[in-house]
């Protein structure tokens, strides 16, 4: 069932939207060559706690951590450790969630680093340019399929496979709610975008094939081929005047 957001809920949602936005700021500013995913976790849950929000990730089906690090060929959902230590040259993925009364912010970036190749730069650029092709083609009226043909038109444009095992989704008052949002699609097909909707768009790209695979640990979602990733994401509102972004600091 698709939830409509009313003014207020937008409000609170704009609001949650913003402290995870500020986490993930956070957590970008520290990310450098030598510390460990496990303290870019504590950053973030700190930030999170102290705007009086709650990590929407930890023990979410049991994830055991605040925020989703991924490096290099890592797509999604890796889990922070003490063992995990940035080199140069990385790029880590970085997804958190913030829930502020009831309703969630959900956002991701890819960051650097030290200094990188130009082919994980032109990686990273691509995958944040997809997602605001995506968020461009988010406006009332249009259908769930103009956003995943934005995307997947973009990536392949550059050279690249978006992953298709895992979509974005709706958001709201919780983490997943209807519809689902792949980043793929045909324009014109799909369903129906309707102002109130709250909607997650999140291309995970890879550098080469799209395939996927999870790791023994349940959770951690690496490309198949062992090419490098990228993955981006805002919360977005549908409105009458356009799509709005909720997951701004």
């Amino acid at each position: 069932m698709i939830v409509l957001k009313t003014a207020r809920e937008l409000e609170i949602m704009r609001q949650a939207g913003r402290i995870a936005a500020r986490a993930l700021q956070g957590v970008g500013n520290a990310v450098e060559p030598g510390v460990s995913t496990a303290e870019l976790d504590r950053i973030a849950r700190k930030i999170i706690e102290g705007e009086g929000a709650i990590p929407t990730f930890k023990g979410y089906d049991g994830f055991p951590a605040s925020i989703c690090a991924s490096v290099n060929n890592e797509v999604i959902h890796g889990i922070p450790s003490h063992h995990r230590v940035l080199k140069a040259g990385d790029i880590i993925s970085i997804d958190v969630g913030a829930t502020f009364e009831g309703y969630v912010g959900d956002t991701a970036a890819t960051f650097a680093a030290g200094e990188i190749s130009p082919d994980a730069k032109r990686l990273m650029d691509a995958t944040r340019d997809a997602l605001m092709q995506g968020i461009e083609a988010a406006r009332a009226g249009g259908r769930l399929g103009d956003i995943g043909s934005a995307v997947q038109r973009h990536v392949e444009a550059c050279g690249y496979s978006v992953v298709r095992q895992f979509v974005g989704h709706g958001v709201g008052a919780s983490m997943h709610e209807a519809p689902e949002v792949p980043n793929y699609g045909v324009p014109g097909r799909g369903l129906r975008l309707m102002p109130g909707m709250t909607i997650a768009i999140e291309p995970m790209v890879n550098a080469g094939g799209g395939e996927v695979s999870i790791l023994d640990d349940g959770w951690t979602v690496v490309s198949k081929d062992g090419s490098l990733s990228a993955h981006f994401e805002h919360s977005v509102a549908i409105t009458a005047e356009g799509p709005k972004l909720l997951t701004l600091p």
